[in-house]
């Protein structure tokens, strides 16, 4: 864990900003008291979801579809088929 006055961070930040990204923990103070700390920005997951991201074949997605799908599911749910 590094400390620095404001004054030492404001003169030595690309060294600070680099120990930050490295992992070290990098604290500035003011006046003697702890005001901040640098940390790196975690970036986002990226998104899993949307469009063309389903892996499967475009026939079988149809079929799922299909007439006798449909009056099956809505066999199982007691209602007629339409």
């Amino acid at each position: 864990m590094r400390q620095y006055n404001l004054y030492e961070a404001k003169t030595q930040l690309s060294q600070l900003v680099q120990a930050a990204l490295d992992g070290e923990e990098v604290l500035i103070a003011r006046a003697g008291k702890v005001a901040v700390r640098l940390v790196p920005v975690v970036s986002a997951q990226p998104a899993t979801g949307g469009w063309g991201t389903l892996k499967i074949d475009a026939t079988q997605l149809d079929a799922a579809f299909a007439p006798a799908v449909e009056s099956e599911v809505a066999r199982l749910f007691g209602k007629d088929s339409a």
